[in-house]
């Protein structure tokens, strides 16, 4: 018996060892393919890029539109800017600019993704859209993204959909098996960050979603600083397209755009 706990606890390590040395494997699932031309596949789109303080040079997609008030768009641990397209056709129905940006690493851009790069990243691209009026929208772990710059470059007002408290609260709900902020190297802590911005925020989730549970977003909702509206979506998961091009969401965007543009 001592023999075979002896096993048990040296397998155990090993794995929590690989685990901690590959974590950013689980975190990040960036879809590395090449994008095509943007007027491919966004009518009126133009390819453009900007590079980061560390050096790198990350594409981009860029869609002009008459509204005064400019989207930046965050998306998630995975995928690219391709998949965010949908979101960006209902945002330009209404006349939006939108800047669909993509991470380092993330489809066909050099370098691999972590937490301080992605904060470079997005800086890089608020850089790019100059002095106009913008709302970041953060998605998921890009809500967590988004939220930090808010507190650097603050935006004229905020749309964070799946949102978590912090990148271990969310680890928990989908790894409860393992020791998951003590491993964690990058920590996202978006309950922690909110708190300090005081711009109008609009907070998205599904009732039904597993992999950000509501809780989390709920909990989010009740750090911000400054003035919050809920959506709350229901029956809408985590990866269902309700929450990427769905009504509830599109509005929640589009009206806190008209009341900026109207703002003095």
């Amino acid at each position: 018996m001592t023999r075979a706990a002896l096993v048990v606890v040296v397998v155990l390590v090993l794995l929590l060892g690989l685990l901690w040395l590959f974590q950013r494997n689980l975190v990040y699932l960036p879809d590395r393919t090449r994008v095509p031309p943007a007027a491919e596949v966004l009518p009126g789109a133009r390819d453009v890029s900007f590079t980061t303080s560390d050096g790198l040079r990350l594409a981009a997609w860029f869609l002009p539109g008459e509204h005064p008030v400019t989207v930046l768009v965050a998306g998630g641990n995975a995928g690219n800017r391709s998949h965010r397209l949908p979101l960006a056709r209902a945002l330009a129905a209404h006349g939006l600019p939108v800047l669909l940006m993509d991470y380092r690493g993330y489809g066909g851009n050099p370098g691999t993704p972590t937490e301080e790069g992605l904060h470079r990243d997005i800086l890089a691209a608020r850089a790019f859209i100059g002095d106009s009026r913008v709302v970041y929208f953060g998605e998921s772990l890009g809500a967590a993204v988004a939220t930090r710059l808010a507190l650097e470059r603050p935006p004229d007002g905020l749309v964070l959909r799946s949102p978590f408290t912090d990148l271990a609260a969310a680890g928990r709900a989908n790894y409860p098996f393992l020791p998951v902020r003590a491993l964690l190297w990058d920590r996202f802590p978006v309950a922690d960050n909110i708190a300090a911005v005081r711009v109008p925020t609009v907070i998205v989730y599904g009732t039904r979603d597993t992999i950000v549970p509501p809780g989390l977003s709920r909990a989010v909702a009740t750090a911000a600083g400054g003035q919050v509206t809920t959506v709350e979506v229901p029956g809408a998961g985590h990866n269902d397209l309700v929450l990427l091009n769905g009504p509830q969401l599109i509005g929640a965007v589009t009206d806190l755009a008209d009341r900026i543009a109207r703002s003095p």
